[in-house]
């Protein structure tokens, strides 16, 4: 029998359903409230509202839980690889050895960009950031490689979610390197899809970059736990602008927009900016921590707490296990790092951070994690959007795959001025 919930309305009694999801999560189904009652929901910044069904992430903010189609991220950050993450969000199963295999030389063979596309690098500004640079050139990417009307429409789209996944981490390489007034490094048929990257990034003629296990392995970790995080404000952007029914592409270059923002995807070098704020006013954390807890103040410590989670990042339990081993085994001398672990001591042990659940979130760690790889700082945000992306397609697949599709259309209370007349200019006061 359906669970229903009753509104009274002038009198009126109208019965919703309750929809429940299969970890025992419950939604109130509004689709028809206007129909019937004339009224509209307001929720502002949309906090409790549900946009859709998904079966792609999982998660549990009270209980810090997070599952990528069912599996715990933990055990996918301890075994698994980005691309078989990667497989796994967007084809709903983890790949057999012969699929892994498959899509592995799929990245490979779509790996590198059109030549073309190099002009485009070269004539932005300097200063151009690279994460506008990315979207720009996400969207370029269409008029590149449009459909090929040979093709069966599945393989159509496989391939053009391969391209994207391969593609995006060359460009951002080479944005990098170019930017810096160095050699484009193309990519290597022998290298992993984390190594193909750090090796694209980093290798020059005067010093060829050595490959690092631990470091290759603290990328993927980086991207696995970056690869899908629910309806956030990239994600939603992805589907909202995909609802639209236009290109993937398109789709895909609004979600990095969206990402670019200090409080979504800019968080981690957000993270690097306010370390370097502490050291460069006199390297003491302690009057920051005083003005974090003052609520008059209106300054925050970035990297601590998170919107959703009301317990522990799982994300952060795990990058922290990894930012510790990486800042073993480089013995680097940063003054920067040394805050970070004054910032993160007091926290984890200081009252007011705990009763107030501003623990160290995941681009805490993940911001000191690659500035440690060597990642420039501008480039933080650019990091989080490869990872992001098997997330976003996985998206925007089931949303066109969803026969309950609808072009997102939010409606609005109206506050502004009632009708009035046009006054002529000669009237107006």
């Amino acid at each position: 029998m359906q669970e229903t919930a009753k509104l009274i309305v002038d009198g009126r009694t109208f019965e919703l359903p309750i929809v429940r999801g299969t970890e025992g999560e419950k939604a109130l189904d509004i689709s028809r409230l206007r129909n019937e009652t004339g009224l509209i929901s307001l929720d502002p910044g949309y906090a409790n509202t549900g946009s859709c069904e998904s079966s792609i992430t999982f998660m549990d903010g009270e209980k810090g839980i997070l599952r990528y189609r069912g599996i715990p991220v933990e055990q996918l950050a301890e075994r698994s690889s980005f691309v078989e993450a990667a497989y796994l969000l967007i084809n709903g199963e983890l790949p057999t050895r012969q699929e892994l295999n498959r899509f592995s030389v799929m990245l490979n063979d779509h790996s590198l960009v059109h030549e073309d596309m190099r002009a485009f690098f070269e004539n932005f500004p300097r200063r151009a950031h690279p994460m506008g640079i990315l979207s720009s050139m996400v969207n370029a990417l269409r008029a590149f490689y449009p459909e090929l009307p040979e093709r069966g429409e599945e393989e159509e789209i496989n391939i053009t979610f391969t391209r994207l996944l391969s593609k995006v981490r060359t460009m951002a390489a080479a944005s990098y390197k170019i930017s810096r007034g160095h050699r484009v490094v193309y990519p290597r048929h022998d290298l992993s899809y984390c190594a193909n990257f750090l090796n694209m990034m980093f290798d020059s003629p005067v010093k060829p970059y050595v490959i690092d296990d631990d470091i290759v392995q603290a990328l993927n970790v980086f991207w696995i736990l970056h690869a899908d995080h629910e309806q956030n404000c990239s994600t939603a952007a992805v589907r909202l602008v995909g609802s639209a029914r236009v290109n993937l592409y398109a789709a895909i270059s609004a979600g990095i927009c969206a990402l670019w923002g200090p409080l979504h995807g800019g968080a981690n070098q957000a993270v690097i900016e306010m370390l370097n704020r502490i050291y460069t006013e006199g390297g003491d954390p302690g009057p920051f921590i005083l003005r974090a807890k003052d609520r008059k103040d209106p300054f925050r410590l970035m990297g601590f707490g998170h919107r959703v989670y009301k317990t522990y990042d799982p994300r952060a339990k795990i990058m922290k296990a990894m930012c510790d081993r990486i800042l073993e085994k480089l013995n680097l001398d940063d003054p920067l790092l040394d805050i970070a672990k004054t910032l993160e001591e007091v926290a984890l042990n200081d009252p007011y951070f705990i009763d107030h659940n501003l623990y160290p979130n995941v681009d805490f760690y993940s911001g000191i994690v690659l500035r440690a790889l060597g990642i420039p700082l501008n480039m933080f945000t650019v990091m989080f959007a490869i990872g992001r992306l098997p997330g976003w397609i996985s998206q925007w697949k089931e949303s066109v795959d969803d026969p309950k599709w609808k072009l997102h259309r939010p409606r609005q209370i109206y506050v502004g001025p009632r009708e009035r007349d046009y006054a002529p200019i000669g009237e107006r006061k």
